[in-house]
């Protein structure tokens, strides 16, 4: 932790890269651009989602089962010993097999020490076009979760989850000054001249939308590439990751294209200032919500 004169400076890692079909190449890279991260003077890393393989959701095959692996096991591994070696912490967003039939999308968060804090289980499963999830994923039932790590304390959301302001909500009523969102999306290539504009507008705004509600920082990580599977049309992953402020401006944003460590400082100091400047956890009304917990309201 550096100590500006403004408060409590922390910098964040984000690893944008393709995905080739190979998970052990996959995890080679990804465990050297931590490193590099690290060196880079990253303190808090995180990974893509699902980054040890391509998207596999584009179709349903239960061959993908296959890709699935224990946690701990040998990615956490890994990433505990890059994350001791140099005192980082590290988010690896993986497909964790839990047991046989029982599946889930999810996020090791590791301290700077090499030991594993914990897990978030992705809590929102899509089932769209190319998104075929809930054929994969058990629906977390971890809850909203965050973590107190050497740096900071942070919160783990997962790409689809993304979408949700009670997901960001609960996270940050937990303490949660940094939101990561570990993602995989893009466009389906016979949209992208019609819709592609206002899909990607519709992804940045509203995760800076988390930031401004809950005065946190914001950071999403996401992927690059063409993927196609056996006779699909593909998706073309739109990259742009990116860090938002607590007042949603963006601080940093990768391109659509290039695989990049995106390392950006951020000041802590600035979630306490903005949440007593813009105090919307004050003025929550807490008595009023409970309707939040139906489906509709008649």
């Amino acid at each position: 932790m550096k100590k500006g004169t403004s408060g409590k400076t922390v910098t964040l890692g984000l690893l944008q890269t393709h995905a080739s079909p190979d998970p052990s190449d996959n995890l080679k890279r990804t465990l050297a651009l931590t490193e590099k991260a690290a060196r880079g003077g990253a303190q808090i890393i995180c990974t893509q989602e699902l980054f040890r393989s391509q998207y596999f959701c584009q179709n349903e095959d239960h061959e993908n089962f296959k890709l699935a692996e224990s946690i701990p096991g040998p990615s956490t591994e890994a990433f505990q010993k890059i994350a001791k070696k140099h005192k980082a912490v590290i988010i690896a967003s993986l497909f964790e097999k839990r047991a046989s039939g029982v599946y889930h999308n999810t996020a090791a968060v590791i301290d700077a020490d090499g030991s594993l804090l914990g897990i978030y289980r992705k809590m929102h499963i899509p089932d769209d076009p190319l998104f075929y999830e809930k054929f994969y994923f058990t629906p977390g039932d971890l809850g909203f979760k965050a973590w107190q790590t050497r740096y900071g304390k942070i919160g783990t959301l997962i790409c689809w989850d993304q979408w949700y302001p009670e997901g960001a909500r609960l996270t940050a009523m937990r303490g949660a000054e940094i939101l990561f969102y570990p993602t995989a999306i893009g466009w389906h290539p016979e949209e992208k001249a019609e819709y592609g504009e206002n899909q990607h507008m519709a992804w940045e705004t509203i995760q800076r939308s988390h930031a401004v509600a809950n005065g946190c920082y914001v950071a999403a990580v996401n992927r690059i590439g063409l993927e196609q599977p056996i006779g699909g049309p593909g998706i073309e992953f739109w990259g742009q990751s990116f860090v938002a402020g607590t007042s949603g401006q963006i601080l940093v944003k990768a391109s659509t294209n290039k695989e990049e460590i995106v390392i950006v400082p951020v000041d802590l100091q600035k979630v306490d200032t903005t949440r007593t400047h813009w105090p919307f956890l004050r003025d929550r009304r807490i008595d009023a919500y409970g309707d939040l917990t139906k489906r509709l309201i008649d």
